[in-house]
Formats: structure tokens, sequence, C-alpha cells
């Protein structure tokens, strides 16, 4: 069921990626609060990087034979192009910047150049409803670090396919061509899952900490990292 609210989320925003942006995390901690009368909240506080497909697809589009690359005018032609492609980038970066502060629950939003993002996220409310962060129509900005889907059981499913560098998922639905691989090398990062429901599956070798009624599940976040932190909960109602 997650791979088909995936797919279905990829199939709505296709067009997105010819205009739009990847966006996949950096340095961060994230915690997400899931309680068992369906009330959650959750926050993302760190790097986030920024990536343009139709960039990448041009890039690797384009070729030139040994002769062209001695041309010192065609050389000059190419760095003026790269400096012009970088000022359109940045600029599409500060729009972004734009979008998501009127995005409910960014407090925060800043770009430090190169594609880097700081931001800091925190939202709250009840589970009556699929949430998928980060995902904005206006920026046309999409790559959900963090699922959380409603089964038909009266359980929840969590998955955070942002948190794992899996290079066997296309994550960015265009593969190395959307540049995600090069981005992943950049995750550093904690999530952590704190809930008083039961827990019916999760995919942390270490398990779950006991504290009180409450469990808590942390997942460590690298480059190396091929799982995402996945969860299933019971609900009480």
């Amino acid at each position: 069921m997650t791979n088909r609210l995936l797919r279905t989320a990829f199939a709505l925003i296709a067009p997105l990626f010819l205009f739009g942006c990847i966006l996949t995390p950096g340095k961060f901690v994230s915690n997400l609060t899931v309680n068992a009368d369906r009330s959650f909240a959750f926050a993302y506080q760190g790097e986030v990087y920024a990536i343009d497909p139709s960039s990448a697809m041009g890039d690797l589009g384009e070729s030139s034979s040994p002769d062209e690359s001695a041309d010192g005018n065609k050389a000059k032609a190419d760095a003026a192009t790269a400096a012009s492609k970088k000022l359109e980038q940045d600029a599409k970066n500060k729009a972004l910047v734009e979008a998501l502060s009127k995005e409910a629950g960014y407090r925060s939003v800043s770009y430090l150049g190169d594609g880097k993002f700081m931001i800091d996220y925190a939202i709250s409310g009840k589970l009556g409803y699929n949430f998928v962060f980060p995902f904005n129509s206006d920026a046309e900005a999409v790559f959900p670090f963090l699922m959380i889907e409603l089964r038909a059981n009266n359980s929840v499913r969590i998955r955070a396919p942002g948190f794992a560098n899996d290079s066997k998922t296309d994550k960015s639905g265009m593969g190395a061509m959307g540049g995600a691989d090069a981005a992943a090398s950049k995750l550093d990062g904690i999530f952590t899952l704190d809930t008083d429901a039961q827990i019916i599956s999760q995919n942390n070798e270490e398990g779950a900490i006991t504290a009180g009624k409450r469990s808590i599940i942390k997942w460590r976040a690298t480059p190396l990292t091929k799982d995402a932190p996945t969860a299933v909960l019971r609900m009480a109602k």
C-alpha cells in the first residue's frame, strides 16, 4: 500500500519534474510523535538540498567531440552557459524559500547557496488523513522524507524513505538523472518515533526503548543506511 501511495503521488506530480525540484535531507534531527488517540506531531530541523532534475537531464544530454572541447570559443560559451544556469537555479531556490515560508509548519526557511537550505518545520494535528512531508505544489517540490498512511484495520503505517540511501530504490522517479545519489552522500541525522500506541512491526534492529507507557525508536540515517525507517502502529480506535 505504501508503494502504491508513493506511485500515485509521483503520477499526480510527474509534470513537476520538468520544472520543479527534488528535495533531499542533509544534516538533520527529526521527531515524530504518534499517539494511540491519533494525535500526532512532526518536526524537522536541519539541512535540505534541492536538485533540479531538468538541469541534470540537460547535462546528460550534452556531448562534445575532443575537437570541440579544445575550441577556446566553445569553452568560453560553455562557461557562460554554466554561470547563467547557476544564476537561474539560485533564483529558483530563492523562490522556493518564499513558497515554503507560506506553508503551515515552516517556522523558518533560509537559502545558503549551492542548493542548500536550512529548515525548521513543526506541525501537529489529528491523523484523519495521510500525511506527507515535504510537499508543496507552489514550489513544485517533491520527494517525501516521511509518509504516514492510514490503514483500514485501524493501524497506521509510517515510512521515511528520505532517511535512507537505498541505491536500489528510485527515490525521485528519475534515478541517477535526478542527482539523488549525489545528494544522498550528505545524509546525516537521527529520526525518532515516540508513541504510546501498540507497535505491530518496526525495522530497527535495536528495537524500542520503553519510557513509562511510551515506546521510543531511534533510527540513524547515513549514506550507508539502506533500509528506510518503517513502523506499523495500532491505534486505540
